[in-house]
């Protein structure tokens, strides 16, 4: 489809709403990174500015695919889920963006839309890579949030706004969940790379395996999904501020802890995680990198502005999935 953007006039209404008729939008930029929805940073005519969470169907790139129906971080997106998130996070004392206004009616945009506090244009990622000295501090504070959250345990799994609502909690084991998760974004992939077509059955093994060796568990902390350091802002006061949550749930810790260590790399031991499951972790971390292939592949296949990086990215993780197996056939 032929996408159409925000541009500043489609939000004068809002700005008016929220900071009276004297002030004025003069900027709209739409934010890279974005997905599933539209991140917009709105400057005032007084040089201040908030950002904008939209969403809307053009600006979701992600095509439909066949999932497990339990897993609670396929297609985590929405209003809905950012505002109960923003609230979970806050109450555990996690720093987010301030929240400014929540429009769930579609009165400005004809969509659904968050306005929050403008935490800067710095991440968490840029910080380390330009100063890690610097960076030492954020990473500590982001530590100990990290902690509060995985410590802060639910009555069961599942979305938060599910659980807010009454319903009951995921019945199956979590890491059954994974597997079967995992064992979709293989048949998906395997169509697409004779690779991984060749080793379907060797990957398909391993992933038995590692479950296998999985102890039975019934304890879920908070866990944000993706939480790497691109999604984690540095104010200009040094505090990390952690975006992107609307797939908070409660899960099994090692779930988050597999992708720290897969994007914090060296610097993850200065997050002082908690005690993890080593067993647990091992499945989470391969089952991971088959979704990193499975993701990337299939939004290569849109009009996604950056077809390259993605395409890259699936390579990177084809290349760790095969890898494994060829280890433990040895």
């Amino acid at each position: 489809m032929m996408r159409v953007f925000l541009r500043p006039d489609d939000v004068r209404h809002l700005a008016a709403e929220v900071f009276g008729a004297d002030r004025h939008p003069v900027a709209l930029d739409r934010l890279t990174g974005g997905t599933r929805k539209g991140v917009y940073r709105l400057t005032l005519d007084d040089a201040t500015s908030v950002v904008l969470y939209v969403w809307a169907p053009a600006e979701n790139y992600w095509p439909a695919s066949v999932t497990v129906p339990d897993d609670p971080f396929t297609g985590a997106s929405g209003a809905e889920l950012f505002a109960v998130n923003h609230a979970a996070l806050t109450a555990a004392g996690v720093r987010v963006p301030r929240l400014m206004l929540l429009d769930r009616d579609g009165r400005f945009l004809g969509a659904d839309l968050a306005m929050v506090e403008d935490a800067g244009g710095l991440t968490l990622e840029a910080l380390m890579a330009r100063d890690p000295a610097e960076a030492a501090a954020p990473l500590s504070t982001l530590g100990d949030a990290l902690r509060r959250m995985h410590t802060t345990l639910g009555p069961g799994h599942g979305r938060l706004a599910a659980l807010t609502r009454n319903e009951a909690p995921q019945a199956r084991r979590a890491e059954d969940i994974v597997v079967d998760r995992a064992l979709l974004h293989l048949d998906a992939v395997a169509t697409r790379d004779p690779r991984l077509a060749d080793a379907h059955q060797r990957i398909t093994t391993h992933i038995r395996q590692l479950r296998s060796a999985v102890p039975a568990r019934a304890a879920y902390g908070l866990v944000h999904g993706e939480l790497g350091p691109d999604h984690v802002l540095v104010t200009p006061a040094g505090e990390p501020v952690m975006i992107d949550f609307e797939g908070l749930t409660y899960f099994d810790i090692e779930w988050d802890h597999a992708f720290l260590q897969l994007r914090f790399g060296s610097a993850y031991p200065k997050l002082r995680p908690v005690e993890l499951d080593p067993h647990r972790l091992e499945l989470y971390r391969y089952a991971q990198v088959l979704s990193l292939i499975e993701g990337p592949l299939r939004i290569a296949d849109t009009d996604f502005p950056d077809r390259r990086w993605m395409l890259d990215l699936a390579e990177v993780n084809i290349t760790k999935a095969l890898a494994a197996v060829d280890v433990a056939a040895t």
